[in-house]
């Protein structure tokens, strides 16, 4: 779980990132789980938008995601997703935790 002050610090972080992955109509695909799986591993902090096709709500798939690939959801705005999942191996954001 991720304190307040840990949130915002990696909102600010994310603020400047662009989007890396985008979610379309065919939704949560194996292959796009493993994807954001090994962005996670290697960046530790990834920005996603969900298409204005997706017919489920963005908030659903922020949890979804963040189950599916044991990362913290920073934020969901609209239709960005935030996720992070600290990468214990090789640490690339220092936040504390």
């Amino acid at each position: 779980m991720l304190t307040g002050k840990q949130r915002a610090a990696l909102r600010k972080l994310a603020n400047p990132i662009k989007a890396i992955f985008q979610i379309g109509k065919d939704g949560l695909s194996e292959n796009l789980i493993n994807q954001l799986d090994d962005a996670l591993r290697a960046r530790e902090l990834i920005k996603i938008t969900v298409l204005e096709t997706v017919m489920e709500d963005p908030y659903d798939l922020c949890d979804q995601l963040a189950q599916l690939l044991r990362a913290e959801p920073v934020q969901c705005v609209g239709r960005k997703i935030v996720l992070f999942r600290r990468n214990y191996d090789e640490p690339k954001i220092d936040i504390k935790l």
